[in-house]
């Protein structure tokens, strides 16, 4: 369902019944809600969740920039980048954060976990720590909270992360088999058929478009550092990173917890860069058993 939220439109989904505790699942940079496992929503509907998940702004069947007037182009940007120059965005991942805070409104939850992988779970830091009267607990994976550019690799990393034309069915799910056979979770394989399910699922929504990507990925790479905040973030977290992720160093998600007073840290050996249909239980089953231990008695 399309929904109204902090002034632009957003597509939705709600599953399970509205009565339980309210769960938002957050997507990282360029994916759609179709690229959540359909066991990982489900898992969490089973385990008692009400489980929204949606696309964010640019990517899927929401609200485009492509008006913003700002750079998008791959080979703009990484020239910009080379130059030294500083890139203005359309938006920020607080704007993000925000969207999340407008779903909430619209859909008449007072107060959600939250669950944010790669460039969402910068948006679940950036939550609790601008929107915290609206967490129950934050759920952050596979992330960090420094900023991208202080990995000192900008010029490594841009080749990697953006979106050079928006691709054809065929090209955009062998895309996909390709990043799942880099980033993707090695002691939790996806088989072909799967990715190139989710690939054509992804395609007939409108995507990937490469222009609201590379607007997605600038916003991240000026997002501040969240370091000296969470020092003093006082909600319960809980942060899982791959020991097997290719994209994100693991020493990264670890000093997230570090910052973050009385967090849990589960570093989950096989685990890369992607949520499998294989991963999903466990998944569910760690944040199950974190949301209980904060929640009852």
């Amino acid at each position: 369902m399309q929904l109204k939220a902090n002034g632009i439109t957003l597509e939705v989904e709600d599953h399970g019944d509205k009565a339980n505790p309210a769960l938002v699942l957050i997507r990282g940079l360029g994916t759609q809600l179709v690229h959540w496992p359909d066991n990982l929503i489900s898992g969490f509907v089973a385990a008692g969740f009400r489980t929204v998940v949606f696309d964010n702004r640019d990517v899927g069947l929401s609200q485009r920039f492509d008006d913003s007037g700002v750079l998008s182009d791959a080979d703009e940007i990484t020239a910009a980048a080379a130059a030294g120059e500083d890139i203005s965005p359309a938006y920020a991942l607080a704007d993000m954060a925000q969207d999340v805070v407008g779903i909430l409104d619209a859909l008449n939850i007072d107060k959600a976990h939250i669950f944010g992988i790669s460039m969402g779970g910068v948006i679940a830091q950036l939550l609790a720590l601008n929107h915290p009267e609206r967490l129950l607990t934050d759920t952050i994976v596979m992330t960090a909270c420094r900023p991208l550019v202080e990995r000192g690799a900008v010029a490594g990393l841009l080749p990697q992360l953006l979106a050079r034309e928006d691709a054809s069915e065929a090209a955009s799910a062998d895309a996909l088999i390709a990043e799942y056979g880099i980033w993707g979770s090695p002691g939790y394989a996806a088989d072909e058929t799967f990715i190139r399910a989710q690939a054509k699922a992804a395609y007939l929504r409108g995507g990937p478009k490469a222009a609201g990507i590379n607007r997605q990925l600038l916003a991240t790479m000026n997002a501040p550092d969240r370091r000296p905040a969470l020092k003093e973030l006082d909600l319960p977290c809980c942060v899982i990173h791959g020991l097997d992720d290719a994209l994100i160093p693991h020493e990264l998600g670890a000093e997230i917890a570090a910052h973050i007073k009385d967090s849990e840290y589960h570093p989950i050996k096989g685990m890369g860069h992607i949520i499998t249909p294989l991963l999903s239980p466990e998944i569910v089953r760690i944040v199950s058993a974190f949301v209980r231990k904060h929640t009852e008695g």
